[in-house]
Order: C-alpha cells, then sequence, then structure tokens
C-alpha cells in the first residue's frame, strides 16, 4: 500500500521545485507583470512555519518563497550621435527618453546663462521646461560647472536613475551635451544609461559661404546655422563682397550695394540666432582683390598697368584713397558682427600674376621703395596693405585671419604674426607648401580645396565633394592635396570649414546646395571633432547620418 503522507510530500516538493524553475526562466519580468499574468492564489505562510497538510497528519515544513528577480539590463552602448562622442562610460539601466512630465531644469544660478539652451531642448524634446526648481525622476538637469572642470566646449552627460544631468565648463560645452542628448533620442529613441565625456579636437568647425556671387536668403542661411549647431560647428564665413556684387546694405556707401542683398536688420537676426546657437559669424570683406562690385562705382580707384589696362577686381593699393574707401567699410560693419573672428581675406591680387610686377605697374613699385626701402618690391606693397587693414580690425579684440595666398615670403615687409592662415590651395600666386607657414609659427586653419571646396558648376576642374571622401581620407593635417603633415604641428591647424563657392551661381538653387553640403558637412563635423579614425564604417556613418 502506497504511503499517503510520504506521497503528499514529494508532490509538494516537486510543485515548489518547478514552480522556481519557472520563476527563473524569465528575467526579464518585472514583480508587476507576474502578477498580471498569474491567477489568484491564496495568501503565502510567513517564511519560516509550516502549511497545514489538511488530511488530519502533522505539519510539513515549507521553504521560504523565492522572489521574484529584479529586472536586469546589459551593459549600455555609446549614444549614435554625429559627431561621435570621444568617450562613454557604460552602465546597466533603463536609460532615458521622454515622458509625461518630464522636464529641462535649470537652477537659479544657472538662469542667466543656460535659459535659451534650456527652453531650445525643451521644445526639441516636447516635454516642460522649469527654472530655479529640484530636478525630479524623468528630468534634464542643465548646469554649469567650474570654469576649470574641463576643456572649452566641453561637456559631461550622466544619465542614471531615470534622470540626466548634462554639465560644462562654459555655455558652448552645455548646448553640445543637449544636442547629444537630441540626437541619441531621435536615432534610438532614448539615451543610454552611463556617462558621456566630451571634447572638440579643433577649435573651429564650420562652413564658409559666399552670398557675394549668390544671394542666399535669411531664412535659408538660418537653416544652416540649425543644421551646423547640431553637428556642434561652431562658425560660419561670410563671404559677402567680391567681383559680381556686394550684398550686405551700406550706410557709409550705398552705391556700391548689389540688388538683391541682406538688410542689416536681416544680419542682425542672423547673428543673434547664431549666439544662441553658439556660432561664430566670420564677415569677409575681401582685399585688395576682388573688389569689383566696388570699383564698378569708384572707377577712379581701379589698378591699371603701364599700358593703361584695368586690372579684374584690383583696387590701386598705391593710392590712399583706396584704402580710405575699404577701412571705411571696416569701421562700419565691425559693430553689425559681433563674433570674435574677422576675415581679411587678401587673396588673389591680380597685379602679382604679372611676370614682372615692378615694370608692369611702376605706381606701386615706387610706392613700395618709398615705404619699405630700395629693396622692396610690389609684393610688400601688398603684405603692408594686409598689415594695416588688420590694425584698422585688431581694437576689436576679434580674431585675424587672411587667405594663404595673400602671405609672400622673401620679401622686406611680413604679415602681422597675429593673422592666421586660412589655407586653401598651394598653386596661387604667392601660395607655399603648408609646412613653410607651420615652420614659421603661424596657425592655420584647413579650408584644403582638394576636399572642402564646393564650387557651384564644378568649373576649373572642381568636383563637387562627397563626404566618403572627407570621412574616409581627410583629417585636419590634409592641408594641401591629399598628403598629411606631420602631427607634431596638430595644435598649430585650429580646425576647418567646409567652403560653398558660387562661380556659377545658377547652377544650384539654394535647395540643391543644402542637399549637396549636407553629408559633406556631417563627415567634416566628425573629423575637426575628433580626428581619430572614426569607428563606423562609411555605409554605418551614411545611414546614421540619414536618419538624423
Amino acid at each position: 500500500m502506497r504511503n499517503p503522507r510520504r506521497h503528499r510530500r514529494v508532490h509538494v516538493i516537486a510543485t515548489a521545485t518547478a514552480a522556481a524553475l519557472v520563476t527563473l526562466a524569465v528575467p526579464g519580468c518585472t514583480a508587476a507583470s507576474d502578477e498580471a499574468r498569474a491567477p489568484a492564489a491564496p495568501a503565502a505562510p510567513t517564511p519560516g512555519t509550516s502549511a497545514p497538510t489538511g488530511d488530519g497528519t502533522e505539519p510539513i515544513p515549507e521553504a521560504a518563497p523565492t522572489p521574484s528577480p529584479t529586472r536586469t539590463y546589459p551593459l549600455s552602448a555609446a549614444p549614435r550621435t554625429i559627431p561621435a562622442v570621444r568617450e562613454h562610460v557604460p552602465a546597466r539601466g533603463p536609460g532615458w527618453k521622454p515622458a509625461p512630465g518630464s522636464r529641462v531644469v535649470v537652477p537659479q544660478e544657472d538662469k542667466a546663462a543656460l535659459s535659451d539652451e534650456g527652453r531650445l531642448l525643451a521644445g526639441e524634446l516636447k516635454i516642460g521646461y522649469a527654472e530655479s526648481t529640484a530636478p525630479r525622476p524623468g528630468d534634464v538637469e542643465l548646469s554649469l560647472g567650474d570654469a576649470k572642470s574641463g576643456p572649452p566646449e566641453s561637456y559631461t552627460l550622466a544619465v542614471k536613475d531615470g534622470r540626466v544631468r548634462v554639465t560644462g565648463p562654459d555655455e558652448a560645452g552645455v548646448f553640445y551635451g543637449t544636442r547629444t542628448l537630441k540626437q541619441a533620442v531621435r536615432a534610438s529613441g532614448s539615451a543610454p544609461e552611463g556617462t558621456v565625456r566630451d571634447a572638440p579636437a579643433k577649435p573651429q568647425r564650420g562652413l564658409n559661404l559666399d552670398i557675394a556671387r549668390k544671394h542666399f536668403t535669411p531664412d535659408w542661411i538660418e537653416g544652416q546655422l540649425r543644421e551646423m549647431a547640431d553637428l556642434k560647428l561652431n562658425q560660419l564665413g561670410l563671404h559677402f563682397s567680391d567681383d559680381q556684387a556686394f550684398r550686405i546694405q551700406s550706410d557709409s556707401h550705398p552705391e556700391i550695394v548689389s540688388t538683391p542683398h541682406l538688410t542689416k536688420a536681416e544680419v542682425r537676426g542672423i547673428t543673434a540666432l547664431a549666439a544662441r546657437l553658439h556660432i561664430t559669424v566670420v564677415p569677409e570683406i575681401d582685399s585688395p582683390g576682388h573688389l569689383g562690385a566696388v570699383l564698378r562705382a569708384h572707377p577712379d580707384l581701379q589698378l591699371r598697368d603701364v599700358q593703361g589696362r584695368a586690372v579684374k577686381g584690383a583696387v590701386d593699393i598705391s593710392d590712399p584713397a583706396a584704402a580710405k574707401l575699404v577701412d571705411e567699410l571696416l569701421r562700419e560693419y565691425l559693430p553689425l558682427f559681433p563674433g570674435g573672428a574677422w576675415h581679411l581675406g587678401a587673396d588673389e591680387y591680380q597685379a602679382l600674376v604679372y611676370r614682372d610686377p615692378q615694370t608692369s605697374f611702376p605706381q606701386l613699385a615706387t610706392a613700395a621703395r618709398q615705404r619699405y626701402g630700395a629693396g622692396a618690391r610690389v609684393q610688400d606693397l601688398a603684405t603692408g596693405w594686409l598689415n594695416d587693414r588688420a590694425a584698422v580690425v585688431r581694437p576689436s579684440g576679434k580674431a585675424l585671419k587672411a587667405w594663404n595666398d595673400g602671405f609672400f615670403s622673401g620679401g622686406v615687409a611680413t604679415a602681422a604674426k597675429d593673422i592666421q592662415a586660412e589655407y586653401w590651395t598651394g598653386k596661387e600666386i604667392g601660395a607655399r607648401p603648408p609646412l613653410d607657414y607651420l615652420r614659421a609659427g603661424r596657425t592655420v586653419v584647413n579650408l584644403n580645396d582638394e576636399y572642402l571646396y564646393y564650387v557651384l558648376g564644378e568649373p576649373n576642374q572642381f568636383t563637387y565633394p562627397t563626404g566618403r571622401r572627407i570621412y574616409e581620407q581627410w583629417t585636419p593635417l590634409v592641408l594641401r592635396g591629399t598628403t598629411a603633415v606631420p602631427a607634431t604641428y596638430g595644435k598649430q591647424i585650429l580646425g576647418g570649414r567646409l567652403a560653398v563657392w558660387c562661380d556659377l551661381a545658377g547652377a544650384q538653387t539654394q535647395a540643391q546646395v543644402a542637399a549637396g553640403i549636407r553629408v559633406p558637412l556631417a563627415a567634416l563635423s566628425q573629423k575637426v571633432w575628433d580626428s581619430r579614425t572614426p569607428t563606423l564604417s562609411w555605409p554605418e556613418f551614411k545611414a546614421l547620418a540619414d536618419r538624423l
């Protein structure tokens, strides 16, 4: 005869064991989901007591119930962003995503500095915004750290316990942290658990736009600023004077202004938006060449050779009236552009293309000798012109820039040491290999025409740059052609810009230009933020750029 007491004991143990195995086999279930699935059951006995058998036999000792397991998470991966973050410390957790009740919170002490950043992010993520209040679960907190807590434009983004905290030593750094959060949410729906520590490799990162040859509307320019900001780019060069047109309203010389053009009110709107997005607008009045639009109204300032032939776009730099007019324009526009840099141009002065400038332009040769002595040449007078224009701008405190072919070697006069060389070519007049500038101790910005020149209509053997070539082949060290300079000069190379030149203005519409530069600009942003070899393959990067 079977022992009923033994049979009952075996059944209870087997049932408890099976239940425990089922529970452990579902590690992703939360307590709430277990309750939702399980039928109602009698209350469990207190651990350590015995359950009655119900058949009159003595109680059987009962094992403590197996608790439902807590939810576990895999170790997080870095957020997918452009440019990619430089460091991510992974962690286990659910990450963060916008939810009802989520807010962007800015503390009282940082309201003046970070309210713009906070309101922008809140609008983009479609969540609330609050100031001077303690963050709560689900919130994003923005705050400034000590100015010495990291390099300029750096930030830390920490995702933990259902909250996000973005800190940085300056407003730009905090802003870039919000760009990372925005992109992470856009790419995958949430920001991963863990900590991002990020900073740019180069301080100058951006786009150069020729608005002289082709008019671009304020709305289009502002759209580009917003796209640049998401890519953590911080410079927009505006080349607004050239042979074809002069494109910004002037009060001192209205006679030189072309139609259509930007009004000063429109320029103020552009610079105000740029400032909120931590982008510096760098204006350029190119001289002493590329002044055709000015010369149409002032033909008396036109440079002519010994035979009386006009030299395209060039003013006579021996004529004090030419310097006076250009300086009046510089002084007029300095307050209009509150950013911290100014471009003086200085490229392609056509007098120096002549085989013998001294013989072809005796008035320039005479002026050079009068200023710099018997051994001076026309190139020295051109260098003096550059230094004189720099002297007009320098009191504003703005960083000074000029194209690399406006710097000459072997002359009596030398360009001021504080003028940054914007290196675009090694082929034009006066241009030298990049090492000549670097060995002389000059700082350089990369606008390599082999990779970074987007020339409308593709004249003169220019072809539209591709994001793939920039992403796979170019770095800031590749200043000329396809060859990199030694890495020891890396700190002297301040960054790079993609340049849109409108030589054949009708070749593309504004919309086509925007579409054409979108991926190259994204690729540039990656390489100036982090000059190391990217971790994503080109197809992966392109897919991410399309998704973002």
